[in-house]
């Protein structure tokens, strides 16, 4: 069934509390909100794609005041944390849907690994091949495109795309490209060469399908205060910002 809630043992539901709190208490990537902060306006439009807990929606929504931040995440068990964390702050320009972004509309299989000592790495739940030699939960769950949902809700502009999807980067694309068009969105995408190759994409095919669209491209470095790098091209594995030509000037 999809979007049925994956079943835990007394040991998951004791970490799902430590996921939880964790989720709740914390906020990570402050460094990043402020690099970005300059690229959208108060109420600007964010899409969170693979949302997983909340901590990046929790940052977008703070950058967005008066906008809205479109938090996709499709796993019942982040799904069971993000939506508890979005209520118990009282948050109301997170609209949390229960959905996965991809190139069609589709029902997909999610991988949630299981780690060695019995809780859920949620955070590395995937579409697409499971690694055989790696305990996981599956869980059907349902896709849709943002050119699609953009179309069904009437956006009239989307400001910021995050995309962290565990190598499904490039299906989402392919799905976003009447969006990235006509937006113009700054794009932030997780880039892992052994994850895209997982679901039969590369690195590269990611930066050929944006090449078209003039953006200025910048390497991230997490562990230096979100340091940016600018780069010509693909420059391996890593989180890269895509930020439109006429705004690159903005990040200083």
């Amino acid at each position: 069934m999809i979007g049925k809630q994956v079943k835990l043992t007394s040991r998951q539901r004791m970490t799902w509390l430590a996921h939880l709190f964790k989720a709740l208490a914390y906020q990570y990537h402050r460094d990043l909100a402020q690099r970005l902060g300059p690229l959208v306006s108060n109420d600007g439009v964010i899409i969170d794609v693979g949302a997983h807990s909340g901590q990046h929606s929790k940052l977008f929504s703070k950058m967005v005041p008066s906008g809205t931040v479109y938090a996709f995440e499709p796993g019942s068990y982040a799904l069971s944390i993000l939506k508890k964390v979005v209520s118990l702050r009282g948050v109301r320009n997170i609209i949390v849907i229960a959905e996965g972004l991809s190139d069609v509309p589709a029902t997909n299989t999610l991988s949630i690994p299981i780690k060695k000592r019995g809780s859920l790495g949620f955070g590395l739940s995937h579409l697409g091949e499971s690694n055989a030699d790696r305990q996981t939960i599956q869980q059907d769950v349902k896709l849709t495109t943002l050119d699609l949902f953009a179309e069904q809700n009437s956006l009239s502009r989307i400001d910021l795309i995050k995309v962290d999807i565990e190598g499904w980067e490039y299906h989402f694309l392919r799905g976003a490209i009447n969006s990235i068009r006509n937006f113009r969105p700054t794009l932030m995408l997780e880039v892992s060469e052994p994850a895209l190759q997982r679901a039969g994409s590369t690195g590269r095919a990611i930066f050929d399908t944006l090449e078209p669209f003039g953006y200025a491209i910048f390497k991230t470095f997490e562990n230096d205060a979100y340091r940016m790098k600018k780069v010509d091209g693909y420059d391996g594995s890593a989180d890269y910002v895509f930020v439109p030509s006429e705004k690159a000037s903005l990040l200083g």
